[in-house]
């Protein structure tokens, strides 16, 4: 299945709160806060539509990286059940990664319930490791947070940017 990913906006509002709501019953976020997510400055949130049938909203995730921070969090990510398993989630996060990295930043931060292996595995498999846990963190259920960090790389410039970069006046003495 192809993915198309794109920035979420609060057009996107309705879709995403209906996928929040079936994937974290007891603990979803109200509308207010996801709005004021969505269309905050230093936030980065993305849609996931299927390509050949880009009607409906399969997933989304969002990232809080403001500029000038050593260090992002991926404030939430989910996918529908239907989708789930088909490279959505993995497609979501490595370009929340890569947007982190190119804002500047140098780690990037995540909780997860102890209670998703899936989530977690998926997490390791990007690079995470686990750093620490929060006792009873995902609340009304008490559920530990495993707390994750990955370190993260600047993109390295493309070909056209190396060729035109302008030589410092040392270089060019």
């Amino acid at each position: 299945m192809t993915w198309q990913l794109r920035r979420a906006t609060a057009d996107d509002l309705d879709e995403i709160m209906a996928l929040e709501e079936s994937s974290f019953e007891s603990d979803a976020w109200s509308r207010e806060s996801m709005l004021r997510e969505i269309e905050h400055p230093y936030c980065y949130y993305l849609v996931g539509v299927d390509a050949e049938h880009p009607g409906a909203v399969e997933g989304y995730a969002g990232l809080l990286s403001p500029p000038g921070a050593s260090d992002a969090d991926i404030q939430t990510i989910a996918v529908s059940e239907r989708s789930r398993g088909r490279g959505l989630g993995r497609q979501l996060m490595t370009r929340l990664l890569a947007e982190a990295a190119r804002r500047g930043a140098k780690s990037m931060f995540l909780e997860v319930r102890a209670d998703n292996p899936v989530a977690h595995a998926l997490y390791l498999s990007l690079g995470f490791a686990d750093i620490a846990v929060r006792p009873a963190y995902y609340q009304p259920d008490g559920v530990d947070a495993i707390v994750m960090r990955a370190p993260l790389r600047r993109p390295e410039p493309t070909l056209a940017q190396k060729a035109t970069a302008v030589p410092s006046s040392e270089e060019s003495s």
